[in-house]
């Protein structure tokens, strides 16, 4: 087959030639987003799923929708490390520039950016990560007590004002906010309980490893009330066939069902592998129609592809004893694994694997669906860690 006509992404974020199977989430936001912009009740929205779900890409594809139907946006990214008015300023100035050049808005946009100065130049002193440009000088009194909570609340009411007055909405779009520390996290929710309370036009639309619902319900009780939490998980199986099938049938090719079926089983319909196994049987295949010989002949390569890239971007991260730790769980199988049994395939006591557990939360690797339960994050990673460390040697190292 043509290489330059391969229509399949496997990639970071990168969107799929066929977003099957999220129509319905995609109305559902799209409903909130137009409620939000009238001044109507609505939630705020956090997806949640494993890695490989395609969060990002829906994260992207519904903020387009968004742009498309008048809505302003912004679009971030939590990082290890940075704090989250480090992360928003910047952002924001963007928005309320933006604001600024409607006539119907520009006073209270302008306000907004006066207000910002404040919040960013009062709350650098403790959070020397921020980095943002000044358009007006700060309104003495306005989100400049240096308080986080109390200043977010001000600087998202201007925002959300500035907003209003031009008759739309601003969503914010953040991506990977498990990252965002708990304290932090808490005031990110209660500016937005504030906003909500006074009807104003802002939305966050978030994503996050699984462990987010238990972060946000931690940091506020209320944010169950305040947020849905809808959860991406693998594809259902015709939504996958779709996927795989319509872009090689764009394409003018087409591939049997029994190699579909076969393409299916090895990804278990997670929307990443199916872009990779579509990509490397295009690759690997003669001619049209696609065969099974040709996904099987193309396995090898696209978990090659996985271990080099996808996987092992992840296990790079981790310590020796963070490695043995989640080696420990793949001689267990998939998950998720109490902490006793895993302590016990370790050969330890549960107690002295605890802070390794916790790191390997906090660095997305695992999560904690129960009480006492840990499972991978990422979807076949039990499969990878026996690859990468055979055999029983990992136990004595």
């Amino acid at each position: 087959m043509n290489p330059i006509r391969n229509p399949f992404a496997p990639g970071a974020g990168t969107p799929p030639p066929e977003l099957a199977g999220r129509d319905e989430l995609r109305e559902s936001l799209r409903i909130s987003l137009e409620r939000t912009r009238l001044g109507r009740p609505a939630k705020s929205a956090m997806l949640v799923g494993l890695r490989g779900v395609g969060k990002t890409v829906l994260l992207d594809r519904i903020r387009m929708d968004a742009e498309a139907a008048g809505i302003h946006t912004v679009r971030i990214e939590a990082p290890e490390g940075r704090s989250l008015p480090a992360l928003l300023a910047p952002q924001l100035r963007q928005a309320l520039l933006r604001l600024s050049k409607l006539d119907v808005a520009r006073d209270l946009a302008v306000r907004g950016l006066k207000a910002l100065t404040g919040f960013a130049k009062k709350l650098k002193v403790t959070y020397h990560d921020i980095e943002v440009g000044f358009d007006y000088e700060a309104e003495p009194g306005l989100a400049d007590n240096g308080d986080l909570e109390h200043d977010l609340q001000a600087l998202f009411e201007q925002v959300g004002l500035a907003a209003k007055a031009a008759g739309t909405a601003l969503a914010l779009f953040v991506d990977e906010l498990q990252y965002v520390q708990e304290d932090q996290l808490a005031v990110l929710i209660t500016a937005m309980h504030r906003v909500e309370q006074r009807q104003l036009p802002l939305i966050l639309v978030g994503a996050g490893l699984p462990q987010l619902r238990g972060q946000m319900g931690n940091a506020r009780s209320y944010a169950e009330r305040l947020f849905d939490f809808p959860e991406i998980g693998p594809l259902p199986r015709e939504a996958a066939r779709l996927a795989i099938c319509r872009p090689i049938e764009n394409e003018g090719a087409l591939i049997n069902g029994d190699a579909v079926d076969r393409i299916l089983e090895l990804t278990e319909c997670y929307a990443y592998f199916l872009q990779e196994w579509g990509s490397h049987t295009w690759l690997t295949a003669k001619g049209s129609p696609i065969e099974l010989q040709d996904v099987l002949d193309a396995s090898t390569q696209a978990i090659a592809a996985l271990d080099e890239s996808f996987f092992r971007v992840r296990f790079d991260r981790c310590t020796p004893k963070e490695k043995r730790y989640l080696r420990a769980m793949a001689e267990l199988g998939p998950g998720p694994h109490r902490s006793g049994d895993i302590a016990t395939c370790y050969g330890v006591k549960v107690s002295s694997l605890a802070p390794t557990r916790s790191e390997l939360i906090r660095k997305g690797m695992v999560w904690s669906p129960n009480h006492g339960d840990t499972a991978f994050t990422v979807p076949m990673f039990d499969a990878f860690m026996k690859r990468i460390m055979p055999g029983s040697d990992w136990r004595d190292s």
